[in-house]
């Protein structure tokens, strides 16, 4: 009976929960630190505030909270940039991807490479964004909705996966109505 135990699918369940947690902790992380930059620390500016209330809606501890801070806040953290990349999948659906990065040209080739595999490509600017208004928040609600069929809708989410497990990757949004 070996490999039946049960701690060992205990651990097995658990490590692929702690890594999904620490993937979307170091993405809230960076949207933290990227905040204070801007506000220079001050926690009672509204982006920085809105980016500590997604933190703690996560479940994000204390101390990460505040260690990304006072990383951003420092002199020395690096200069990161927030870029939205535009981009039509499967039946024509409008696909808008937010990208937090410090290294453009990096983050551009990897956002590349995962659409290419799929059987698309990068849009040009203001090619997609059309279909979306941004709220106040700064998120992007479509403004048109495209309907699609199974197996589009189906081969779009296997993108719109792939696209959000790229560590530098904030937000997909996507103006289909997904049939699962």
């Amino acid at each position: 009976m070996a490999g039946h135990s049960k701690w060992s699918q205990i651990k097995r369940a658990k490590g692929a929960a702690d890594s999904a947690r620490s993937k979307l902790f170091g993405k809230i992380g960076r949207y933290l630190a990227v905040a204070s930059k801007k506000s220079k620390g001050n926690v009672n500016s509204p982006e920085l505030r809105a980016a500590i209330e997604k933190a703690k809606k996560e479940n994000m501890p204390k101390d990460t909270i505040e260690r990304a801070i006072k990383k951003g806040a420092s002199a020395e953290s690096a200069t990161m940039e927030n870029l939205t990349y535009e981009a039509y999948g499967a039946g024509g659906a409008a696909i808008l991807i937010e990208v937090l990065t410090d290294n453009r040209n990096k983050a551009a080739q990897e956002i590349k490479h995962i659409l290419s595999k799929n059987g698309t490509g990068l849009g040009a600017k203001g090619s997609a964004m059309w279909a979306f208004e941004k709220t106040e928040v700064g998120s992007y609600e479509p403004s048109i909705m495209t309907t699609l069929s199974k197996e589009d809708s189906s081969s779009l989410i296997a993108l719109m996966e792939e696209l959000e497990n790229n560590d530098e990757v904030q937000e997909v949004f996507t103006n289909a109505e997904l049939q699962e």
